[in-house]
């Protein structure tokens, strides 16, 4: 739908919508009035998300609503907009969406102490900051409280908690918190109607227009409204904006929908467009919203039908991802010192017991593993009886890579950088100190073509890459990989490493994994389904599936790609695109 909106005149586009309101001729028949839902306004003060805040908020429950069939879900953050309840009773009864019940939440105000302060108002905190605090609120908080609620004439009010029956709404400020909320929680809400949104430099939201490019797609339906003369200042443009989030949205495939207009930073046009919005965001239902297609790049290395997998679960710590020569996985639980093995079919046993704290882990091209960890005095290898022995017990590591001729590299964290070394383990077991002064150096891998070492600083959003000399010297390093970072974060946390056949390194963040191309930039990001992955490698039998570690969890992915194991053969990348 394109709508040309003047400034007193509405213009509807080419596709054959209906005004809000649809003009009455003289001798038309007045039309019947909907069965007027019912409103009851609230106040919530008991949030420990944000809390000391106290908020307004009310519901709004459909005459056609039956409690015992759970109803679908509209959000809308600064309360009551858009002529809500009114449009709901008349689309409603014309069938033009389902049976909804709506939630007007305001944002929320911590009382002064003092009659003579002022209050403090958290509507930028909760609204502008693109992390996953305010959803939690909705979904954790708020929401149950309506739960428990009923109606005037008795009513049990029930909500669908199935994301394909939620939409989230909000102008401005409210329509970021809106677009935030079915981002961080795509479970929780599919369908977004964003008018005036403030996708700008206030807190973090300008950085939407990129993740929307880059970021594993989401089952998102996504109807836009801005005007042309709205606010331009010291964050940014808002029209252009919300333009870049439109063509965002698009480039990535997604369920996207606009109308642009001349008005300014005010509700006139969305209150005006809200009816024919909602029949859009609504329509087939309840057909599934449809999942974003996800970047060229993506789709070079991504099966659209192979999403992340679950593994197993039910661990306490999962540590130490790594691939043997037959793609089998291992990996520990470092709080109980438990080992285990993922074999060819995904089935998971255990294999032992040794010391907990074990954090990483590798193969040679014999098959032996190496293992470092916080409790371990020393690396650890493995013999061919399985035992274990100390290949150093002067290196107190946190992950290694072992490279095709018998050496390691092996990362040494300190809680002072100055005190952070990447040790050298020469195939005669000489040690030296190659590197030091990175902010706690993590994860550890070699290139496909196995001239570089990468090497993850920790407490940073930066991959460092380093020539890899004679007699194991790091050669011009530098800051090399720029990952992204999420609020509220202060980095990126980078941990396990792997990289594949065409030069992309994979990064487990706190994001996600992020997936980067040779040339050191993100070129997309691969958030779990729960959690947030702290090791990952390759396996499976041809090396096609990607492995991850979060927390108590094991998750998989089938990719086009390849992974290229330091004990595999040297890959030479193809030519970068600059």
């Amino acid at each position: 739908m394109r709508i040309a909106v003047s400034r007193s005149v509405l213009v509807w586009g080419l596709l054959g919508l209906s005004s809000a309101v649809a003009p009455l001729r003289a001798d038309d028949p007045a039309p019947a009035a909907p069965p007027a839902g019912e409103v009851t306004q609230h106040q919530f003060a008991d949030s420990k998300v944000f809390p000391g805040t106290v908020r307004d908020f009310w519901v709004y429950v459909p005459r056609q609503y039956d409690p015992s069939r759970p109803a679908c879900l509209y959000v809308n953050q600064d309360g009551i907009q858009y002529n809500a309840p009114a449009v709901f009773d008349r689309l409603i009864h014309e069938k033009q969406m389902p049976v909804t019940i709506g939630v007007f939440v305001k944002w929320g105000r911590l009382a002064a102490r003092d009659p003579a302060a002022g209050d403090r108002f958290d509507r930028a905190v909760e609204y502008d900051t693109p992390d996953d605090r305010y959803v939690t609120f909705l979904v954790d908080e708020l929401l149950p409280v309506v739960e428990r609620m009923s109606t005037a004439d008795g009513r049990a009010i029930h909500l669908s908690h199935d994301g394909n029956d939620r939409s989230i709404a909000g102008a401005s400020s409210g329509a970021v918190c809106a677009f935030t909320a079915a981002w961080q929680r795509p479970d929780q809400f599919h369908r977004v109607f964003s008018t005036i949104g403030t996708y700008v430099g206030l807190r973090g939201a300008d950085r939407y227009p990129t993740l929307i490019r880059k970021t594993d797609p989401r089952p998102l339906r996504v109807f836009l409204q801005d005007g042309s003369t709205d606010q331009n200042i010291f964050a940014g443009d808002w029209w252009f904006a919300n333009q870049m989030m439109e063509r965002a949205l698009v480039f990535a495939g997604y369920e996207v929908n606009h109308a642009w207009g001349e008005g300014g930073h005010n509700t006139d046009q969305g209150t005006a467009i809200f009816a024919d919005a909602m029949r859009w965001l609504w329509k087939d239902w309840p057909a599934p919203v449809k999942l974003g297609l996800g970047s060229p790049e993506m789709q070079t290395a991504l099966y659209p039908d192979e999403p992340w997998k679950l593994v197993a679960d039910g661990f306490q710590s999962v540590a130490g991802l790594a691939a043997n020569p037959s793609g089998e996985v291992v990996f520990s639980d470092a709080a109980t010192g438990k080992d285990y093995r993922i074999d060819g079919a995904g089935k998971v046993a255990p294999t032992g017991e040794r010391v907990a704290g074990i954090s990483g882990q590798a193969f040679s091209d014999s098959g032996q593993l190496f293992s470092v960890g916080e409790k371990l005095d020393g690396v650890q290898a493995a013999t061919k009886a399985g035992d274990t022995a100390k290949a150093d017990p002067a290196i107190h590591g946190c992950r290694l890579v072992v490279c095709r001729d018998g050496s390691q590299y092996v990362t040494a964290p300190d809680s002072s950088e100055h005190a952070s070394k990447v040790w050298y383990i020469s195939p005669k077991g000489e040690k030296k100190v190659v590197e030091t002064g990175l902010k706690y150096p993590t994860g550890i891998t070699l290139s496909c073509d196995q001239s570089l070492l990468l090497v993850a600083e920790g407490r940073s959003h930066w991959i460092y890459s380093y020539q890899i000399g004679p007699g194991g010297a790091l050669l011009n390093g530098q800051r090399f990989h720029y990952l992204h970072v999420p609020e509220p974060a202060d980095n990126a946390a980078p941990g396990g490493l792997a990289s594949d056949n065409g030069a992309r390194l994979y990064v487990a963040t706190n994001m996600g994994v992020q997936v980067c191309d040779q040339t050191g930039r993100v070129y997309f990001i691969l958030p779990l389904p729960v959690g947030t992955p702290t090791d990952v490698c390759f396996g499976g039998e041809k090396f096609d599936t990607l492995f991850a570690a979060a927390g108590d969890r094991i998750f998989k992915r089938k990719l086009k790609v390849v992974g290229t194991p330091p004990f595999h053969d040297a890959v030479k990348p193809p030519p970068p695109r600059l």
